[in-house]
């Protein structure tokens, strides 16, 4: 067993061109009580990361290692932990402790936890060789993926189905999915076969082309409407002003759901064009274990067509960088073997 480690941080929040990120040694983290220490083998590249790396996140505490979509294979277990065994493959998400108590945690809403905490930015996370994760908050994972493929699912995938279940489309409703990245390509794909329509709007031909491969029913650019009314509507692109369009996208009694976890200004709404008619705008906020179990096992059941970019495990800087700069097709992921 080594006794350090290699591990990307963020050194300097800064725009992704500027090399916020730093690669340094660490020690090996020693796992606590109820904790498992996860060999990382691939580490998905979120833009939940992007935001944190440069800056629109302010980070929890100085240096902290970034990434929470860890797929790895449990290297040691610390007292009290027996959920898993050494050896097993495991995944590490976002939310990685609640507290158990509030009136949130009470009522089956641990994503609304008044005391949580989140791996990658008040824990750190995947972008290193060796990660610790509490045992009840790590997943089993389904076989039939790569850990490249899986990588995505532990928060792209689970946040866009969340974000398509507080959607509440009736079935065989008509969704509109703006943004076309790692989470809409995969709960876009998870609506088709729920029998929805789905139509993607997306400023980049390279998604279009993806959404029309992956059997979507139509593609247009992010600014042109739907070719019909819209019962629902997931907005994944972190661009305010996409908000009133898809509002006024959305037939009577429809939903808008914002999926992410950072969104610029959003212009001023009009009652009468934006929201009468009983249209609903929503958040999401993070996610709960069920929501991460439910989806996992509905991804192996379809099965989800993951699309991945692979980056070597020295190559995360870089990674930032394509992301941030459109070049990234579905989801970036590290991969320590490559």
């Amino acid at each position: 067993m080594r006794e350090t480690m290699r591990a990307w941080v963020v050194n300097r929040p800064a725009p992704a061109d500027q090399g916020p990120l730093a690669l340094v040694e660490r020690p090996v983290p020693e796992p606590g009580p109820g904790e498992v220490r996860i060999r990382v083998l691939a580490c998905g590249v979120c833009r939940t990361d992007l935001h944190l790396a440069e800056g629109d996140l302010p980070p929890r505490h100085p240096q902290v290692v970034p990434g929470h979509e860890v797929v790895g294979l449990v290297d040691a277990r610390g007292p009290n932990a027996r959920r898993f065994e050494t050896g097993e493959r495991v995944g590490i998400a976002w939310l990685r402790h609640t507290c158990g108590a509030c009136r949130f945690c009470r009522s089956g809403r641990e994503n609304l936890c008044l005391a949580p905490r989140f791996t990658g930015w008040d824990a750190d996370g995947g972008y290193a060789e060796y990660a610790v994760v509490p045992e009840a908050f790590a997943y089993r994972l389904p076989s039939g993926f790569d850990e490249e493929h899986l990588a995505p699912l532990l928060c792209a995938g689970i946040i866009g189905y969340r974000a398509l279940r507080r959607a509440e489309m009736p079935p065989g409703g008509r969704l509109g999915v703006y943004g076309f990245g790692a989470s809409a390509h995969l709960a876009a794909q998870v609506a088709r076969y729920e029998g929805a329509t789905v139509h993607v709007m997306t400023r980049s031909r390279d998604a279009r082309r993806q959404a029309l491969a992956l059997d979507m029913d139509s593609a247009q650019s992010a600014t042109d409407p739907p070719p019909e009314p819209l019962d629902a509507a997931l907005l994944f692109a972190p661009a305010g002003m996409l908000v009133p369009r898809a509002l006024r996208a959305l037939d009577r009694g429809g939903t808008l759901v914002i999926a992410g976890i950072y969104l610029t200004d959003i212009p001023v709404l009009r009652y009468e064009q934006d929201l009468f008619y009983e249209r609903a705008l929503r958040s999401v906020t993070a996610n709960t274990r069920r929501d991460g179990e439910e989806f996992l096992a509905l991804a192996a059941r379809i099965p989800l067509r993951v699309t991945t970019t692979p980056f070597a495990f020295t190559r995360a800087d870089a990674a930032l960088r394509d992301l941030a700069g459109g070049r990234i097709n579905g989801a970036g992921v590290l991969l320590m073997s490559a």
